[in-house]
């Protein structure tokens, strides 16, 4: 899983509330066994004018020119601004890996759902809760001065303007953090424990030798 430690980013604001795992990651594409290839389908009812299938040329697709990520303004954004209740409805960790794989490393937003909130975490992806008044400035910067960027700090838990004249904290759990911060997923937090695996298996190897016969 990749770090996450700071980060300056170009903010995209998708100014809906209670947005979907479904219009994040429509469900025929929850079709594929693998876990990349998702970004180019990510909001794909919103971004393009027509149905989206698996498999198909997207370069080829007709584009909607009033969603906010096929604006030039936008071209680039690594930092999601959004509404209250961001990633509602049903369980898909596609829709972390979605936002991942298009080019986000975070989303700001006042609130989540929870199951999208927890595989957010989990997929190295940082869903930042602020203020609702906060999240409303934000939004009104973003769209009054193109090329509005912030800088997240993992560290300091703190967003902030580019030029540092405003920021604010953000909770996080201390756990999840450490996680985010050492790149490490639930696969990587076992594999640290590796000699301690290694180890109580050869012991117990030695106490029942019988079972070599059949590991």
């Amino acid at each position: 899983m990749k770090k996450f430690t700071l980060h300056d980013g170009l903010v995209a604001p998708l100014d809906r509330e209670n947005v979907d795992t479904d219009a994040i990651i429509p469900k025929q594409f929850l079709k594929s066994i693998k876990r990349s290839g998702f970004g180019p389908n990510l909001f794909d009812a919103w971004r393009y004018l027509d149905i989206g299938e698996p498999g198909q040329d997207n370069s080829k697709r007709p584009l909607n020119p009033d969603f906010v990520l096929n604006q030039a303004r936008y071209q680039g954004a690594s930092l999601l601004l959004a509404r209250k209740n961001f990633g509602c409805g049903s369980s898909r960790e596609h829709a972390p890996w979605a936002l991942e794989q298009y080019g986000f490393r975070a989303v700001i937003a006042p609130s989540y759902a929870d199951i999208f909130f927890n595989n957010c975490y989990k997929n190295g992806f940082l869903p930042i809760v602020l203020p609702e008044a906060v999240v409303d400035h934000l939004f009104n910067e973003t769209k009054a001065f193109p090329g509005f960027r912030l800088v997240v700090d993992l560290e300091k838990q703190m967003v902030s303007t580019a030029n540092g004249s405003e920021s604010w904290i953000f909770e996080i759990d201390a756990f999840r953090k450490y996680c985010l911060l050492n790149g490490l997923d639930d696969i990587g937090l076992t594999l640290k424990q590796s000699d301690k695996i290694r180890a109580f298996e050869e012991r117990h190897l030695a106490q029942q030798p019988w079972l070599a016969n059949t590991i």
